[in-house]
């Protein structure tokens, strides 16, 4: 079954990512809203890529349910549990920075069966399966980083919108920095964590983090070999997750959970 998963996973983010790669290209794309801030849009894009990929998922499978971000979930119960971002990095879109992507996972009771990430202005299709050996870039089997130093390690993470959580995301941000080779801020959790299974990164982390979000891009990290922690909430922080070598997790957490 997990490879006709994948190929439906496949071709939903492949639709919707050449549906948001031709708008992209044409400019001219505003966002219609704002969600949890009004620094966190939502465009028309967004919806139409999402409607792309239910179609095609509730084709195939109608008795799945479906969480998307923008549409919420349907058939909740269903045994098996699709979590879509159909546009992860809309501020990068609207913006017109080449840095966003689609996020496509399936769930079982036991967690993510498949993860596939597409970012379509690079043609680079990340996959990934629980139990069935390395995630594949454009076909081609990927690892993750063996970096055993933190002194040497690229890393990469994410903000919040709430502007209180970025105030503290700064606090740790300043005493990290000092410690790692590099810190990356690209703007699609999604792609972050699908290069971090590529090895181009070695390690993420970020609070107020979304299933949809991360939920294809875990299926490939830990596909990579890499460890995937969740970082606890607080009482001034939301929930989020570290992704790293087995080796530099600790001491990842120690500054960023």
């Amino acid at each position: 079954m997990s490879a006709q998963l994948r190929a439906l996973a496949e071709q939903a983010a492949r639709a919707a990512g050449e549906l948001l790669r031709e708008r992209f290209e044409a400019g001219g794309e505003r966002a219609t809203a704002s969600k949890s801030t009004v620094t966190d849009p939502v465009s028309e894009a967004d919806h139409a890529a999402e409607r792309a990929i239910r179609e095609i998922i509730a084709t195939a499978r109608p008795g799945d349910a479906i969480l998307g971000e923008e549409g919420g979930e349907t058939q909740e119960g269903a045994g098996l549990r699709w979590i879509v971002d159909p546009l992860d990095g809309t501020v990068n879109f609207l913006f017109g920075v080449p840095q966003w992507c689609v996020s496509v996972a399936v769930h079982d009771d036991d967690g993510g069966i498949v993860g596939v990430v597409f970012d379509p202005l690079r043609d680079e299709i990340f996959i990934g399966e629980r139990a069935s050996g390395s995630p594949t870039l454009n076909g081609v089997e990927v690892r993750g980083s063996e970096q055993a130093e933190l002194s040497t390690a690229l890393v990469a993470t994410g903000f919040a919108y709430d502007a209180a959580v970025r105030e503290l995301q700064a606090q740790v941000l300043a005493r990290l920095l000092p410690r790692v080779r590099d810190v990356r801020r690209m703007g699609s959790a999604a792609l972050d964590l699908a290069w971090t299974a590529a090895g181009r990164y070695d390690a993420f982390y970020e609070r107020g983090v979304q299933l949809w979000d991360i939920a294809a891009g875990v299926v490939l990290c830990e596909a990579a070999g890499l460890e995937v922690r969740t970082i606890q909430a607080s009482a001034s922080a939301p929930a989020g997750i570290i992704v790293a070598p087995a080796q530099l997790l600790d001491a990842l957490a120690d500054i960023a959970g």
